[in-house]
C-alpha cells in the first residue's frame, strides 16, 4: 500500500460511497475508464479485491471496507492539513468548502458568485446533497459550512438563521382549486401529491406542517428531483408541497400557482450550520459573516416571489431546539463563542 496515491483513495471512497462507477466518474468529473483504471492500481497496491459485483450492483468486499475505514481517516487528515494551511492565505486565494440542500441549489451559486466577486481570488468548492449526506459530510469534516432548513439537533453543532424560506402548496395553473380561499388541510390531503424522499428536508417539512393529516397523504409519485416535482405538477399529476425559493420562476410565469391552504405559506428559515469546534478558514468565516449580514436581501433579490406571496399570512413552523432565535441575537451569541 506504500505506493497507493491519495487520487486513488479519493476515486475508491467516491465509488464506495455512490456503489457505482459511473456516478463516481461525474462526481469527479473523470470519464469511467479512468475510474476504473485507478481503482485496478489501488487493488493491485492491496494485493486483494476491494470490490465485488453481484447482478448491476457493486458491494465493498471485506478487505474493501477496512480500507474505506482507513481512506476517510487519510483523507480527514489531507484536509485538516490543507485547512491549517489556508489560515495563512487570509481570505483571498483561499478556499471555500461550502454544501447545501438540493433546494439550496436555486440561489446559493448566485450568492456564491457575489462573494467570490468582492473576493478575488477565492476557490468555491460547492456540493449539492439531500439532508442525511449534507449531515453525514458535516461529521466527517468533509465541508467547513453546510446550508439546510432543519438544523440537527445536537451539542456537536452550531446553527445560525440568515433568512427566511417560505414553503408552499403548487398546483397546476388551472387546478380545480385555484382561487378557492383558506382551503383546510383535511380537504386538501384528498388531493395526489408529488413528494421528496423520506430523509429529505422538504419531506421533513412537509411532515410536521401535514400534522395528523399527513396519515391520510395520497402519494402519487415519490422521487428525489425538485425539478422533477414540478414537471409533474405543472403535466397535472398533483399537487406538492416545495420551497418557494425552488418555484420562484414558474410562478411568475404562470405555469404553477400557490394555492391558499390555511397555514401557509409555511415559514420557516434557511440555517448556517458548522460543527461546534471547527476553526473555520478566514475565506469560511469572511463567506460566514456574509451570509449573516446580507443573505436575506440577496435572496430575495435573487429568487423574488410574487408580491400575493410576501402579503399572505401563514405560519411559523417551531423553530429546532437546539437552533438560535432571531437571527440577530443569534449572530451577537455566536460571535462571543
Amino acid at each position: 500500500m506504500r505506493h497507493a496515491t491519495l487520487r486513488q483513495l479519493k476515486v475508491f471512497e467516491a465509488v464506495a460511497r455512490l456503489a457505482s462507477y459511473s456516478r463516481a466518474a461525474e462526481e469527479l468529473h473523470l470519464t469511467q475508464p479512468a475510474v476504473s483504471t485507478q481503482i485496478r492500481k489501488l487493488e493491485s497496491h492491496a494485493g486483494l479485491p476491494l470490490f465485488e459485483q453481484l447482478g448491476r450492483r457493486i458491494y465493498l468486499t471485506a478487505p474493501g471496507s477496512e480500507l474505506l475505514h482507513h481512506c476517510h481517516l487519510i483523507i480527514r487528515q489531507f484536509e485538516e492539513a490543507e485547512a491549517a494551511m489556508t489560515q495563512f492565505k487570509g481570505v483571498t486565494g483561499g478556499r471555500l468548502n461550502v454544501a447545501v440542500i438540493s433546494a439550496g441549489d436555486y440561489f446559493l451559486p448566485r450568492l456564491l458568485v457575489e462573494f467570490a466577486r468582492r473576493h478575488q481570488g477565492v476557490e468555491i468548492n460547492l456540493s449539492v446533497h439531500n439532508r442525511g449526506d449534507l449531515l453525514q459530510r458535516l461529521a466527517d469534516n468533509l465541508t467547513d459550512l453546510a446550508v439546510m432548513v432543519r438544523p440537527p439537533e445536537d451539542a456537536d453543532t452550531v446553527a445560525e438563521a440568515f433568512a427566511p424560506h417560505p414553503y408552499l402548496i403548487v398546483a397546476p395553473n388551472g387546478h380545480p382549486l385555484q382561487g378557492e380561499a383558506g382551503i383546510s388541510l383535511a380537504r386538501l390531503v384528498r388531493e395526489p401529491f408529488i413528494v421528496r424522499e423520506a430523509g429529505s428536508d422538504t419531506r421533513h417539512a412537509m411532515v410536521d406542517a401535514l400534522g395528523r393529516h399527513g396519515d391520510k397523504l395520497k402519494v402519487a409519485l415519490e422521487v428525489k428531483s425538485t425539478e422533477t416535482i414540478k414537471q409533474a405538477v405543472i403535466a397535472g399529476m398533483g399537487v406538492a408541497f416545495l420551497s418557494g425559493h425552488t418555484v420562484s420562476r414558474e410562478l411568475r410565469d404562470g405555469s404553477l400557482v400557490a394555492l391558499d391552504v390555511a397555514g401557509f405559506p409555511l415559514r420557516l428559515n434557511w440555517y448556517l450550520v458548522q460543527r461546534r469546534t471547527k476553526r473555520l478558514p478566514p475565506v469560511a468565516q469572511a463567506f460566514r459573516e456574509f451570509l449573516l449580514s446580507e443573505g436575506a436581501a440577496l435572496l430575495a433579490r435573487v429568487v423574488p416571489l410574487p408580491p400575493s406571496l410576501k402579503r399572505r399570512g401563514g405560519r411559523p413552523a417551531p423553530r429546532p431546539a437546539s437552533s438560535p432565535a432571531p437571527a440577530r441575537p443569534a449572530r451577537r451569541a455566536a460571535a462571543r463563542s
